[in-house]
């Protein structure tokens, strides 16, 4: 019976981190407003090994849509620069030797458009994971229940707990995906 109670944890733990990662990424998504989580993704080449650029500068707004990076390794100023320009910001890079400063351009109609279905499809894979996480837990309880380890109306219950704990992290999905798209469509 423990092993089913560790294993419900394990999937919801599972679900909330499929709901989170998933506000993680469209964090990353350009909606028309300067974020620093834009260049969440974004690794530098630095002495040979890919740094994420949040490790390797200070990343500022200094307006609504302008970006400020700021270094700590001037030197490296010029990697920065190319991993940037090589990443799918919408926006070139500019460099004064000290600081970065990207400006993004305001977006388009079409642009807002391409960019919430992206947000769709986002919202249909994450969802797609949550559920693959309900079916192998309710493959493992039926496996349990098989194996005598649990009771039929025990095996019920805790199929019932899964599809609640997969029901509100597929809401949660829901509701980071209306804000972003309600983000993304304001202009």
């Amino acid at each position: 019976m423990e092993g089913v109670t560790e294993l419900l944890n394990k999937t919801k733990a599972a679900m909330t981190q499929v709901a989170d990662k998933l506000k993680q990424d469209l964090g990353t998504l350009r909606t028309g407003r300067a974020n620093p989580q834009m260049l969440e993704n974004v690794r530098v080449d630095y002495y040979g090994a890919p740094t994420p650029l949040k490790q390797m500068a200070i990343i500022n707004v200094t307006d609504a849509r302008t970006l400020e990076i700021q270094p700590w390794d001037v030197s490296a100023i010029k990697d920065i620069e190319k991993a940037l320009q090589q990443s799918d910001l919408g926006a070139s890079p500019l460099s004064d030797g000290k600081i970065i400063r990207i400006t993004f351009p305001p977006m388009t109609e079409d642009r807002r458009k391409t960019l919430s279905k992206t947000v769709s499809k986002m919202s249909e894979d994450y969802k797609v994971t949550v559920r693959n996480e309900r079916r192998d837990a309710i493959e493992k309880i039926k496996k349990a229940q098989k194996a005598g380890e649990v009771t039929e109306d025990d095996s019920k219950r805790h199929e019932a707990d899964i599809q609640k704990a997969t029901d509100a992290a597929i809401a949660l999905i829901e509701k980071n995906v209306a804000e972003k798209e309600k983000e993304i469509m304001t202009v």
